[in-house]
């Protein structure tokens, strides 16, 4: 059943659709239809997108969706040209075992924002977001801009128009969670605004709130030691996301999963006083 309110999402014959899986064995139009209702509007308007066409106005495709027949997933990208370096707008979706829908990614670029080659090290070779090879100057230019690990550009404050967008898809194919896994700290911060709770990592959010106070093992590791572990900059998601980055935390970033219940808030919050 979806939520009152919530239209249940069918085929051209009438038949509820229930997944992705689903939705990928319609034919070609009636399922890009379907997933063009994840775009929030200003991608289109504000870039000259034509939402029906999906062609710019010079004539040529800028969204393209990658939805196979016989898989259960979905990667929606859009680039205001063909040959952009960074799509404007990035989703990938899954179903998952459980029948939930995962949100694996999804990046909302502002295309005319300076770039910050911090995907790449300094040879310009893939660095898989920071966990392979780290790229120092650029992640210094990076943070002085104020953006956060693994932001490449400046965003367009659009997620929450996208994850509105997200939760109707959700509740029309009759699901009722949305999973993910947050990149990094300020992501998980991120995504409690937005009514998430923790299937794993709870523990680990609370405790590094506890130890980045007066007197805590994080704060006391903010030592000035390199840039991204400057005193103060326990008071911010962003600084304790970059220091985290930095490896102050004794074990790695992972394991944190977090799920949303369509229409409900957990009211998770793990730093209470935070700031950006």
């Amino acid at each position: 059943m979806s939520p009152p309110g919530v239209p249940r999402r069918v085929t051209g014959d009438g038949l509820p659709l229930f997944s992705l899986r689903e939705i990928n064995r319609l034919d070609p139009a009636q399922k890009e239809k379907i997933y063009r209702a994840l775009i929030p509007e200003p991608v289109f308007v504000d870039h000259g997108i034509d939402p029906i066409t999906c062609c710019g106005r010079d004539g040529r495709r800028g969204v393209r969706f990658v939805c196979p027949a016989g898989l259960g997933l979905v990667r929606i990208e859009i680039r205001r040209e063909p040959g952009d370096r960074d799509c404007l707008f990035f989703v990938e979706l899954a179903d998952t075992t459980y029948r939930q829908i995962e949100l694996s990614f999804c990046l909302i670029n502002d295309p005319d924002a300076e770039r910050f080659d911090i995907d790449v090290d300094e040879k310009g070779r893939d660095n898989f977001f920071g966990t392979l090879r780290r790229n120092i100057p650029e992640e210094l230019r990076a943070m002085a801009a104020g953006l956060s690990p693994n932001q490449v550009r400046r965003g367009l404050k659009m997620f929450s128009r996208f994850f509105r967008r997200l939760e109707y898809f959700v509740a029309s194919l009759g699901i009722d969670t949305i999973m993910a896994e947050p990149l990094s700290y300020n992501n998980a911060i991120r995504y409690e605004k937005y009514g998430f709770d923790y299937l794993c990592g709870k523990q680990l959010m609370l405790w590094i709130d506890r130890e980045f106070q007066p007197g805590g093992t994080l704060f006391q590791r903010l030592d000035g030691s390199t840039p991204f572990r400057r005193p103060g900059m326990e008071r911010t998601v962003r600084g304790r996301s970059w220091a985290i980055h930095d490896g102050i935390l004794p074990m790695p970033w992972d394991g944190v999963k977090i799920y949303k219940t369509i229409g409900v808030d957990a009211g998770v919050d793990t730093f209470p006083r935070r700031t950006y």
